[in-house]
């Protein structure tokens, strides 16, 4: 990774920005994006005791990504038809892989159980992969926008992390792990979240 270009957009982002994401300037796009209420929800909805419900969970995240403003209003429709043409046992399955993705040491098996059943009916995108968990753990998990994502790789300049289209968990974590380390060298007012980190990166990336 290209440590001063960072730290140059780090500079760049403050200087318009001084309060980064408390700025009163970045108010109107808190509100739009209301990641604090979605988390909220996501939180509560998919606690660990409900995971016993698969109907309830599977209503939950119809809800969680019909209301995401970064989930596109292409694939919003679309997932809320995959969901209505599981049975109970398909969605007993999808809850048991979400369950295994948000919670313990299986996060990377329910990542592949649940882009197997995505896959099937072919809505296995990033987006829709990545908002629920995103939601659910905002300053631990990455929201990945296909755009954003190639965007951020190309202009920090990171070595052996290729984006590709297809969702896989090598790609999400490395992502994830950039997401990581770009957090621990920018100024706290920046990553409130990944999404506005990423956002924060987007805007640098903008300016040249």
């Amino acid at each position: 990774m290209n440590y001063e270009k960072l730290k140059a957009a780090e500079a760049n982002f403050l200087q318009r920005y001084p309060g980064g994401f408390s700025d009163p300037e970045i108010a109107a796009l808190k509100k739009k994006h209301n990641i604090e209420k979605q988390s909220e929800f996501a939180r509560q909805s998919l606690a660990r005791a409900n995971f016993n419900r698969p109907e309830f969970i599977a209503e939950s995240l119809v809800k969680i990504v019909s209301r995401s403003s970064m989930v596109s209003m292409f694939e919003k429709p679309k997932f809320r038809d995959f969901i209505k043409s599981l049975n109970s046992h398909e969605k007993q399955a999808l809850a048991d892989a979400f369950e295994k993705r948000l919670y313990g040491r299986q996060k990377q098996r329910g990542f592949e159980e649940i882009f197997g059943m995505l896959s099937h009916h072919r809505v296995a995108k990033w987006p829709l992969m990545s908002a629920v968990p995103f939601y659910f753990a905002p300053d631990k998990d990455a929201f990945v926008k296909p755009t954003t994502a190639k965007g951020i790789i190309a202009y920090l300049e990171v070595e052996g992390l290729e984006y590709k289209p297809t969702p896989s968990w090598e790609f999400y974590k490395g992502f994830r792990d950039l997401l990581s380390e770009v957090k621990k060298q920018v100024v706290p007012t920046l990553s409130p979240n990944f999404a506005a980190l990423s956002g924060f990166l987007m805007v640098s990336i903008g300016d040249n």
